[in-house]
């Protein structure tokens, strides 16, 4: 059903990038664009599957313990749940802590969630034919390991900022 997804794509090479982040970066664009191809009919974006699916496996939690969670900055969290919401595929309540919120899937989300997981499976299936089981569970390892070396607070460079004369 997605093999489309491959076919028609030349196959130019494709040069090596001095730089992990500009690398992973293009890896990520050209992922997001096939699971947005698989996801499109459903009206979802990755990232708003995403979110259904950590909200399917984790249950309820606060919009700070998903950021954390997904590497997220709150901006753009905060305006993926806002379409989360309008479209009624997740629900919120205070937490105990006033100022935080608590958000889970609401009925409607988990049919939705639901439904988008076999084009999810159909393409994961796919890249991991691709690259093969091992090189896709290395792979999965290195970018989980990766996550957690770049997002613990002590192991972040602090970078002195420069200031400029005004004009």
């Amino acid at each position: 059903m997605y093999m489309h997804l491959f076919e028609g794509r030349k196959a130019t090479p494709i040069p090596a990038l001095p730089c992990l982040c500009a690398s992973l970066r293009r890896t990520s664009r050209a992922l997001t664009q096939l699971y947005e191809e698989a996801l499109r009919p459903l009206g979802l974006r990755a990232s708003q599957f995403t979110i259904l699916q950590v909200l399917s496996l984790a249950g309820e939690m606060t919009q700070g313990e998903m950021g954390q969670f997904l590497a997220m900055d709150s901006t753009t969290l905060t305006r993926t749940l806002a379409i989360l919401r309008r479209h009624g595929w997740i629900t919120r309540r205070r937490g105990e802590d006033r100022r935080e919120w608590r958000i889970r899937l609401s009925s409607i989300g988990r049919a939705q969630f639901g439904r988008a997981l076999p084009h999810w499976e159909k393409v994961q299936a796919l890249v991991r034919k691709k690259l093969g089981r091992n090189r896709w569970n290395e792979l999965m390892q290195f970018s989980n390991d990766l996550t957690k070396a770049v997002t613990q607070q002590d192991n972040r460079p602090r970078f002195e900022t420069r200031k400029t004369p005004a004009s």
